[in-house]
């Protein structure tokens, strides 16, 4: 089972990494802090100071069609946003 499953890019992920040095994941939700640690710093080959992680609940979502209605629910998910040291950066489009 794979820790980190996507970065977060967004506005809000990019403007905070290039003013704090901070970077967004969505994790595995049974995810320690100290295994994101380890996995970030062996992925990206960076130093970690600092991790703080969330739970997002899965939000009900409804649809309106010709057959009917249609509700359900978005999965939940775990996010981890990671500090890095100073002058460290990590560049998610450098394969691209």
């Amino acid at each position: 089972m794979s820790i980190l499953k996507k970065p977060l890019i967004t506005e809000k992920y990019t403007a905070i990494s290039e003013k704090l040095n901070k970077y967004g994941f969505v994790v595995a939700k049974t995810a320690s802090k100290d295994e994101i640690k380890k996995a970030v710093e062996s992925m990206y080959g960076v130093k970690v100071t600092g991790i703080n992680t969330m739970v997002y609940q899965g939000k009900s979502k409804t649809r309106f069609t010709k057959r009917g209605v249609f509700s359900g629910r978005k999965a939940s998910f775990k996010k981890a946003v990671v500090t890095l040291e100073e002058g460290q950066k990590i560049d998610f489009f450098q394969n691209i």
